[in-house]
């Protein structure tokens, strides 16, 4: 990623054995191009599910969200 200018390595400021990664600019605007098509496919994928399954599998998400935090 870093060969195709997508992301930079930088010093940490504070800390000599850290390195930061960011994203640059061109690896915003791919970011920016292709989550909307990511967010379209995962929205066909849920599309099938019916009304319950949704609730049964947001619930489920929820929890293990919590269980990170």
């Amino acid at each position: 990623m870093e060969k195709a200018d997508l992301i930079e390595r930088r010093k940490h400021p504070t800390d000599r054995r850290g390195t930061l990664v960011a994203l640059t600019d061109a690896g915003k605007a791919l970011i920016d191009t292709l989550l909307p098509v990511h967010v379209e496919t995962e929205r066909k994928i849920l599309a099938v599910q019916t009304d319950g399954e949704q609730r049964t599998l947001n619930a489920l998400l929820a929890k293990l969200l919590s269980g990170l935090g």
